[in-house]
């Protein structure tokens, strides 16, 4: 069975690199004996769906492209899967072994071991391991908990738009976007999507801990151009507050909210279990105060009390 899978993958990738254009789904299935033999439609299918998430998943640069008819096509163009000479001196080749260990996910970690034995095969230097047979109170990781970020980062690869229902921070049900994903990035142990949402017309940022359900993919092309740079972080502290233009003081229950502790400039104790804090802040740390419900009253600018007061009436309501 191994080898059938195998003879099967490698029929498809050459099929994929050797066309000149686009090629169905029916093409394909006419073209690879494997396919032929398929009992139904629905079998193919999904033998056709696997064997090019695997191909992906082995590097192999796989464009979906729709006809002006609407018809689907794939084709994996030599130019997007050919590498040119790689040297690597041995500070670039320990940075790429670090960088292989940050990750704890085992889908992660697989792919990225694999690409370090693909280097090391092609003549990037051994390295010593910093970290092996020591034991440290640090060693890199990024966490990555939510189920939505493998869908998310194989549909930002692929420029692949998809939808998923989404809770925002003064909603009490989610709500469904269709999105281009463009790209993730982790910050304050958080993972952010930037990306255009079709439904807004606009760039927006999602966290993924608010989005629930399943990361469903959309066939078809990006409708909006994707930037150069994508500013994930920059936009995220910009709605998060963290670009600050004034200030606000905070009435903050004793032993309760540390992370807005950790950003106030200036803090006085009430008495009667409460603290007031000073905190700079700009766009969207009404929605950040939210989160702390009862714990957090906001005493000053009105502007910024009344947009609290506002969200916590809409949470209410359900």
């Amino acid at each position: 069975m191994a080898i059938a899978k195998a003879e099967r993958l490698m029929n498809l990738a050459l099929c994929l690199l050797g066309t000149g254009r686009p090629l169905s789904k029916r093409e394909l299935r006419g073209s690879i004996e494997a396919y032929m033999e398929a009992s139904t439609d629905d079998s193919f299918n999904r033998m056709f769906e696997r064997d090019k998430d695997d191909l992906r998943e082995l590097g192999l640069v796989i464009e979906t492209v729709e006809s002006l008819d609407g018809d689907i096509g794939y084709v994996a163009r030599r130019d997007s899967n050919r590498l040119p000479p790689i040297t690597l001196d041995a500070e670039e080749a320990a940075a790429l072994g670090l960088a292989a260990k940050v990750w704890q996910q085992a889908r992660l970690a697989g792919a990225a071991s694999g690409a370090l034995q693909k280097l090391r095969a092609a003549g990037m230097p051994e390295t010593e391991d910093v970290y092996e047979d020591r034991h440290s109170a640090l060693e890199p990781r990024i966490p990555v908990h939510e189920a939505a970020f493998e869908p998310l980062m194989l549909a930002c690869r692929d420029r692949r738009p998809v939808v998923f229902d989404y809770r925002k921070a003064n909603a009490a049900r989610p709500e469904q976007r269709h999105v281009e994903p463009w790209a993730l990035e982790c910050w304050r142990g958080h993972w952010y999507l930037a990306g255009h949402d079709r439904d807004r017309g606009a760039e927006r940022v999602f966290r993924l801990s608010r989005i629930s359900g399943r990361v469903r993919a959309r066939t078809g092309a990006f409708t909006a151009p994707v930037p150069d740079v994508v500013t994930v972080r920059e936009t995220v502290e910009s709605w998060a507050g963290e670009t600050a233009t004034r200030t606000a003081l905070i009435r903050l229950r004793a032993g309760c909210g540390y992370p807005l502790r950790a950003r106030a400039v200036g803090l006085r104790e009430l008495g009667d279990g409460w603290d007031e804090l000073e905190i700079p802040y700009g766009h969207g740390l009404d929605a950040w105060l939210v989160e702390f419900g009862p714990d957090a009253v906001v005493l000053e600018p009105a502007d910024l009390r009344a947009d609290v007061v506002d969200r916590l009436r809409a949470v209410a309501k359900g």
